[in-house]
Formats: structure tokens, C-alpha cells, sequence
């Protein structure tokens, strides 16, 4: 395969390509590979079964103060997979690895995947652990690390957050070596943990391939997720064909997430670290716009014969729009009402995918859905930040409460549409650079982890000079007289003056954030301080240099 910065596509060798939205277009696909690949060609270089643990990852359990999942995968079935874990100076724990695995739905690979939930630790301190099993090819010296779980009560810490990541092997679709520099950023700022924010490694995008991008992601990653928790939420490009009713059993398979109480376990959580509570959603259940892989054709995706799957016809979308029947936003509403009534949380931070609010123009730009399913929830609960990906961009909004109606236009007809148009409550930025929250939602879009992408555009609106928002309010439809499952692509229908937005970067689409968070004192203000830092010329040549974009700081009056 190859790779371009090509703004419009990136081509591969089965004459496919990705337009700059990210839809995978199959030209002329008439069969996916069962024995070349990467893990078919590693399983079957030595006789043995080699249970040798990689991608190897570290997430939180239900109180990151007291639990740590460790996740890894292997080439074929381990034995007596384990990982074991101390303080310094004591004896050795061992957990049993318990195995998932699923055969991804097109090219009939089998993915091993282990989880050991590592508990009853002690908070804010450091351990050591190490990952094994019988047929480890390092089990006279296998592979260890240290991390720290999460402090108690009102203690300061540090997170980093990026998404639209990728990998540093640029035989796959939309990677980058940007990648590789990414994942070490995150090293050099030493968080606590760090919130991968959807699209993950883009692996629905090279469907011959897709276990083999998931490798390349997790190895990766592994010189930073094996220190420290990263904590995913899914994006379209975790959809895949044949692989579970939303496409996610790569990605179910791969993370232990903390539990969320409902029949969708692993897709949205929770998780509080000290009075900072985290909220992890799947907007894929709420979003109108459908960025998933695509069949365009002219020829059917036809999966391996092993897996007994059938062909995907041409016009085919995985559009997963509604999938929990409104169960995700009920439980969103629980969890938000649970931490408006405790004054022990002083912080919320929500964490998905798409965009509420995005002004990008070649990109994908604000979904109503999310403004119509969530964001009067935000506004009623006091959400403070929202973090999000999904544009390959930087984006800062002001702080935004309620919303203005009837306030967009249809692109085709200019007729007027109520995009919801969130209401910003100053327009300004302070002197100080100081925002606060309790007034209002601030939302950032943090697009520019590693994939390879051009520089994104932002709309502008000629008549005002104001940011303009390209909004999708209107569902995909079925194409006249279609098989089930086949829907008409739809693009943005609305555009309306972006009046919430504050700063975007307009120099490099790559970038990392970094929070500190400061619990100050008791009847005072408490803050966080987001510095954002990007890569400039990144996006010509990959590089390792992050310098300071800006920064802000959020503060409120502390609650307990």
C-alpha cells in the first residue's frame, strides 16, 4: 500500500481510496487476502505457538485509585497467560489473564487478546508488574513496567488527550510517522493517564488488513500505554464490517473499560480521579453524519471464504445511528445527575469522538444530533469541558449555554434550518485568560494525534468574517429500492456562523493537550490549566517538535 497527503484521496493497492472525509471507496475489490498478512505470516514463521505478549496497555477498573487493567495480545493462544505486581520491597501478586478473541469478519484472522485486573492497591503509588505465560518467548526475562494508580480525594494531577492517532507504519491508510511522535509526546509530559479520543488506527480503512493495523497501533503505543492508562472511546473508524452488530469487536476485544451497567458494556463509562469525574461516550449512537467505511464500488467487498461472511454490495454503510435505543443518553443522564448532587466532584469532563461544534470546512464539521441528544444535558449537569477528535484540527469554542434556533441554512437552497446553534455567553477572551465553567461548556476539538492528513480549512462566512460551521441535521436515508443496510450517503445539509468558536490553528493540524488540575483550597477557587501544544511544519514533515499554542485556564469556586 501506499501513502499521500493528497488532500482529496490516498491510494492503495487494491485501487481503493480514502477521500478526505474518510470514507473508504473499494474500486474493483473482489476478494480479501486469508493467508498473506502480517499475523497469518508471523503465526506461521515458528512451529510452536508463540504466546510472547504485545500491545501491551494499561486502562483503568472501576476506581483508578485502586485497580488497573493490563491488556496485551499475542500471535496464537497463550499458556497460562499472567501478569504479577508489587510495591517496592514486597512480594509478588499474580493475576490470571483471562482470553478474548474474535476472527475479524473480512480476512478470517484470529485475534488472541488477554486482561488482568490488577486490585486492592493503594492510592497514588508506584508499582512494578510483568506480563508472561508459558510459551512466552522472554519468560526468563519478560517484559515489566511500573505505573501509579490514581490519588484520593482533592489531590493535584495531570492529563494529556489527543485522538485520530493512527500508526507510524505508512503501508496503511491515513498513518503517518507523526504517529510514533505522538505517542512519545505523551511520554514527555508524564500524565497520570492520557484519553485517546476515537479513531484509533483507522484499521476499517485497510480492510484486508485490519488485525495488522491494530498491531502496528498497540506496539506503538505500548512505550507509553504500558506507564500509564490510556482511556479510548470509539469513533466510525473502529466500525467495521462482519465484526459485531456496531463494529466494535476489535475494539471490545482489545480495552477493559469500567463498567457502565448496561447491555453495551465497553462502548461508554465512567471514572472519577480524585474531584475530576470523566464521562467516556460513543456519539456513533447519536450523530446524524455516517463517517464509516463505505463500499462504493463498483465491485463488492467480498470477505475471505473462511469466514463464511457474504459479500457487502456496493452503496453499503455501516450506519450505526440509534443502535442503544436512547440507553446510552439515559445512562449520560444518571451519571450527571449523580455528580451535580456530589459535592465531592467539583469537575466534569466528557470525552467522545465527533463534534458538537466544528467549524471545519474539507473536514466533517458540527453534528445536530449530538446538540439534540446531549448538550441541554451538559448544560443542565454543569458539564465543563468536552473533548473531542474526529477533525484533524485544533479548535477551542468559547464557553457555550443554551442555544439559538433557526440560526443555519440549508447549503443547497438557503432555505432556514434550526441547526441548535450553541449560544456562546461571552465572545471575548479574557485578559486573563481565565474561563469560568460554571457558566458555560467549553469544548475542544484535539483531531491531530498522528494520522496523515493534509491541513485542515475552516469555514468563513463572507457577508460577516465570521468562523463559519458546516452542520449535519438530517439522518442518512436507504437508497431507493435498496438492500437493508444500504444507505444514500448524505453530506452537511446546514451551515450556520460558528459564533461559539474562539481559536483555531490554523498553522498545523497536529497537536497534543496537557491539564493540570489544581484543587485549591476549601471555600476557594479550584482550576485547570490547559496548555495546548502542536507540531508545526507537521504536516509537511513529521517531527518530533511540540511548542506551546496557547493557553487557558478553567476555574470555579470549589465545592467542598
Amino acid at each position: 500500500m501506499s501513502n499521500t497527503n493528497n488532500p482529496d484521496e490516498a491510494a492503495n493497492e487494491q485501487g481503493s481510496y480514502v477521500s478526505r472525509r474518510g470514507f473508504l471507496k473499494l474500486a474493483g475489490v473482489s476478494g480479501l487476502a486469508t493467508a498473506a498478512g502480517g499475523l497469518a505470516a508471523a503465526r506461521a514463521a515458528g512451529a510452536n505457538p508463540d504466546g510472547t505478549p504485545e500491545q501491551i496497555h494499561l486502562t483503568w477498573g472501576d476506581d483508578p485509585a485502586a485497580e488497573v487493567v493490563v491488556s496485551w495480545a499475542t500471535l496464537a493462544p497463550a499458556f497460562n497467560p499472567r501478569a504479577r505486581f508489587r510495591r517496592e520491597g514486597e512480594s509478588w501478586t499474580t493475576v490470571h489473564g483471562v482470553q478474548r478473541t474474535y476472527t475479524d469478519g473480512l480476512n478470517g484472522d484470529v485475534v488472541f487478546t488477554y486482561h488482568a485486573r490488577l486490585c486492592g492497591m493503594r492510592p497514588g503509588t508506584q508499582y512494578e508488574y510483568a506480563v508472561t505465560a508459558d510459551n512466552d518467548s522472554r519468560a526468563a526475562a519478560p517484559f515489566t513496567a511500573t505505573f501509579r494508580t490514581a490519588p484520593r480525594g482533592r489531590t493535584p494531577f495531570r492529563w494529556t488527550s489527543y485522538g485520530d492517532l493512527a500508526t507510524p507504519n505508512t503501508a496503511w491508510v491515513l498513518s503517518s510517522t507523526q504517529s510514533r511522535f505522538a505517542v512519545q509526546a505523551v511520554e514527555q509530559f508524564q500524565p497520570l493517564f492520557h484519553l485517546l479520543n476515537g479513531d484509533l488506527c483507522y484499521a476499517n480503512l485497510n480492510p484486508a488488513h485490519q488485525p495488522d493495523v491494530w498491531r502496528d497501533f498497540g506496539n506503538n503505543n505500548q512505550t507509553s500505554s504500558a506507564n500509564r492508562p490510556w482511556m479510548p472511546c470509539p469513533g466510525n473508524h473502529e466500525i467495521e464490517f462482519h465484526n459485531g452488530p456496531q463494529g466494535l469487536d476489535s475494539y471490545l476485544a482489545r480495552y477493559t473499560l469500567p463498567g457502565n451497567g448496561t447491555r453495551f458494556p465497553g462502548r461508554w463509562y465512567s471514572f472519577r480521579v480524585g474531584a475530576v469525574l470523566f464521562v467516556s461516550l460513543d456519539a456513533d449512537d447519536v450523530v446524524y453524519q455516517d463517517a464509516a467505511a463505505f463500499v462504493a464500488g463498483p465491485n463488492a467487498l467480498v470477505p475471505a471464504a473462511s469466514t463464511g461472511n457474504p459479500p457487502i454490495e456496493p452503496g453499503t454503510s455501516f450506519y450505526v445511528r440509534g443502535y442503544s435505543r436512547g440507553e446510552q443518553t439515559r445512562w449520560l443522564e444518571e451519571t450527571l445527575r449523580h455528580a451535580a448532587r456530589d459535592h465531592e466532584i467539583d469537575w466534569i469532563v466528557v470525552q467522545m469522538h465527533q463534534d458538537a461544534l466544528s467549524s471545519s470546512k474539507v473536514g466533517n464539521g458540527s453534528d445536530k444530533g449530538i446538540r439534540e441528544a446531549w448538550l441541554p444535558l451538559f448544560d443542565r449537569y454543569g458539564v465543563d469541558l468536552v473533548l473531542c477528535g474526529h477533525d484533524h484540527d485544533y479548535e477551542r469554542s468559547y464557553p457555550v449555554r443554551g442555544c439559538n434556533h433557526r440560526a443555519g441554512v440549508d447549503i443547497a437552497t438557503g432555505v432556514v434550518v434550526d441547526t441548535l446553534q450553541p449560544r456562546p455567553v461571552i465572545t471575548t477572551d479574557p485578559v486573563d485568560g481565565r474561563f469560568d465553567t460554571s457558566r458555560g461548556t467549553i469544548h475542544l476539538i484535539l483531531g491531530g494525534g498522528g494520522t496523515s492528513a493534509p491541513l485542515d480549512v475552516y469555514g468563513v462566512d463572507q457577508a460577516t468574517g465570521l468562523p463559519q460551521a458546516r452542520v449535519f441535521t438530517k439522518p442518512n436515508r436507504p437508497a431507493p429500492g435498496s438492500a437493508a443496510n444500504t444507505f444514500a450517503r448524505a453530506g452537511a445539509d446546514a451551515v450556520e456562523d460558528a459564533i461559539w468558536s474562539a481559536r483555531r490553528d490554523t498553522g498545523t493540524g497536529y497537536g497534543i493537550a496537557v491539564f493540570d488540575y489544581e484543587p485549591g483550597e476549601r471555600g476557594g477557587q479550584t482550576s485547570i490549566t490547559v496548555n495546548y501544544y502542536h507540531a508545526p511544519g507537521a504536516d509537511q514533515t513529521p517531527t518530533a517538535n511540540y511548542e506551546l499554542f496557547e493557553t487557558i485556564v478553567l476555574s470555579k469556586t470549589r465545592r467542598g
